[in-house]
């Protein structure tokens, strides 16, 4: 079973998020981390995954066109996105870079492809996902593989 972790970074702190989160999904056996940019993916790994946990550092508010962009070039295969789980994360370059609603922009399109949506678990922050401004730190990066493993298991139970 795999579990998409896909990214769009510029500056390099949105990838290093995304790692941690792809750690953790790896922790949970029989599942396998696909960690994506978003100029890497393709539809088949849209497809043949379990699950998608999408990032993207905040740009205005919202997702980085450049993440939004393969939600839209994949709208061919969204029926048979439904029912797989999503889950969002966010970097920003100042702590009150209005994070939450570009996780929610992810969770939007997630939502219109049918996706089951969670985000991090309370163990974590237990908001809408993972979230940092500037390089995520030690704890952030523990908080990234416990969605990750979340997002992991839920895949399983589901898949069940």
């Amino acid at each position: 079973m795999n579990i998409l972790v896909l990214y769009f970074s510029k500056g390099g702190n949105t990838r290093k998020l995304a790692e941690s989160i792809a750690q953790g999904v790896e922790e949970v056996e029989g599942v396998k981390a696909l960690l994506r940019k978003t100029d890497e993916v393709r539809k088949e790994d849209f497809l043949d995954a379990a699950g998608i946990i999408a990032g993207s550092p905040v740009y205005f508010g919202i997702m980085a066109a450049e993440l939004k962009k393969i939600f839209d070039d994949f709208i061919s295969v969204r029926k048979r996105m439904e029912g797989k789980v999503g889950a969002a994360f966010a970097t920003s370059g100042d702590a009150t870079g209005v994070k939450e609603t570009t996780m929610m922009s992810i969770i939007q399109v997630m939502l219109i492809y049918g996706m089951v949506i969670v985000g991090d678990p309370m163990s974590a922050t237990g908001h809408y996902g993972v979230a940092c401004a500037g390089a995520p730190d030690q704890k952030i990066q523990e908080n990234g593989a416990k969605l990750g493993r979340r997002v992991a298991e839920l895949a399983r139970k589901l898949s069940s």
